[in-house]
């Protein structure tokens, strides 16, 4: 593992926003519904639904995330 990554995933942000979103239950089935629209239009959603932030404090717009990676965990769902 490099110094820039994190898990596996491009930083810290995106493995906690896919570990929100692969692991808890409301997330998950959001998640489902909205996967074809990607993450994108989801992190809208989950704004409004969740609050600004995932549960560890990582905002779930933030610019670090690697929204390509999160749109390929959306697939998989």
């Amino acid at each position: 593992m490099s110094a820039q990554t994190y898990n596996g995933w491009a930083n810290y942000a995106t493995w906690n926003v896919a570990l929100w979103l692969q692991n808890d239950e409301e997330m998950y089935n959001l998640a489902c519904m909205f996967a074809e629209h990607g993450y994108k239009s989801l992190s809208h959603l989950l704004v409004e639904s969740f609050g600004a932030n995932t549960p560890d404090g990582v905002h779930w717009k933030s610019p670090n995330l690697d929204v390509d990676a999160l749109n390929e965990i959306l697939q998989d769902l």
